[in-house]
């Protein structure tokens, strides 16, 4: 069920009705709306053509959807899983536009913080250890965006701001002056896309990267790349794997950005020397990496 809250049937057709209120004013105050959805579950024997999305989904889906020209944040939960969930806002932060938000099951639980970022909503998956929005905040920094504000003293309020004396962010991207930073002017690129897998790129007027592995990478049969042991491996256990396509590119450099970087859904920045690029700590980004 939904927050906990009771579950009936309607007298009419015996269907079950989930009472979203409680979960639905968390997210009002923070200037959210909420659509919870129940997705039926077809089985094989009726005749209704069951879609991939039907048959895949989940127990539970939360997004950010536009309806009539308005983002909404919806859960979409599927029926025959609705009486084993319990959906929980832990933290509401109405200033921030940010709710922490816990999906529990009697044996696991997930939670995602919901909140406001310049322009747009958006929803991100969080380890289970944190328990305030605060924590979350921190949580999704990587581990040198954490020294680096622990080594500038930065006091709570400071950390959560877009620009602070140890980094500038841009949605998921967060940039760390590296005034040091020696560079070959022959090898910088101009007007450059850097992006997470699935987003829209951010365009960064100059972009110079450095170190990193050789890797092998192919569309089909590895889209994050291959070392050079790994790449014969499959070459010779896989026949069909030996064909064109593939590219020898490099992965996981250091990447370094100076000037104005722009995004549609952000304000643009100005990095006024060169700085270390860095992508925030969402759960999922463990499976993204630097690729040219």
């Amino acid at each position: 069920m939904i927050a906990g809250w009771p579950v009936s049937r309607s007298a009419t057709s015996g269907k079950t009705i989930v009472d979203t209120f409680i979960l639905k004013r968390h997210f009002a105050r923070i200037g959210a709306e909420l659509n919870v959805v129940i997705r039926p579950v077809f089985p094989q024997r009726f005749s209704r053509p069951v879609s991939q999305r039907d048959r895949g989904l989940r127990d539970f889906e939360l997004d950010v959807k536009v309806q009539r020209r308005t983002e909404v944040f919806t859960l979409a939960v599927r029926e025959d899983a609705q009486h084993e969930l319990d959906f929980v806002a832990l933290d509401v932060q109405p200033k921030a536009r940010h709710l922490l938000l816990m999906a529990r099951r009697p044996t696991t639980l997930d939670k995602f913080l919901c909140g406001h970022d310049e322009r747009h909503w958006f929803v991100t998956g969080l380890p289970n250890e944190v328990r305030t929005v605060r924590d979350a905040l921190e949580a999704l920094k990587p581990q040198a965006v954490q020294t680096a504000q622990l080594a500038r003293h930065l006091r709570g309020k400071d950390r959560i701001r877009r620009r602070n004396a140890a980094f500038l962010r841009q949605g998921e991207w967060f940039f760390l002056p590296r005034p040091q930073l020696e560079v070959d002017e022959r090898l910088v690129l101009r007007h450059e896309p850097i992006q997470r897998s699935g987003s829209k790129p951010h365009i960064v007027e100059e972009l110079y990267r450095r170190g990193g592995e050789a890797v092998y990478v192919h569309q089909r049969f590895a889209p994050a790349g291959l070392t050079e042991t790994e790449y014969r491996r499959l070459i010779q256990r896989t026949a069909e794997a030996n064909g064109p396509g593939w590219r020898l590119m490099r992965r996981n450099m250091e990447v370094y950005a100076r000037g104005k970087v722009r995004h549609p859904d952000h304000a643009t920045i100005t990095l006024p020397g060169w700085h270390l690029v860095m992508l925030n700590a969402e759960p999922r980004s463990e499976n993204v990496v630097f690729l040219d």
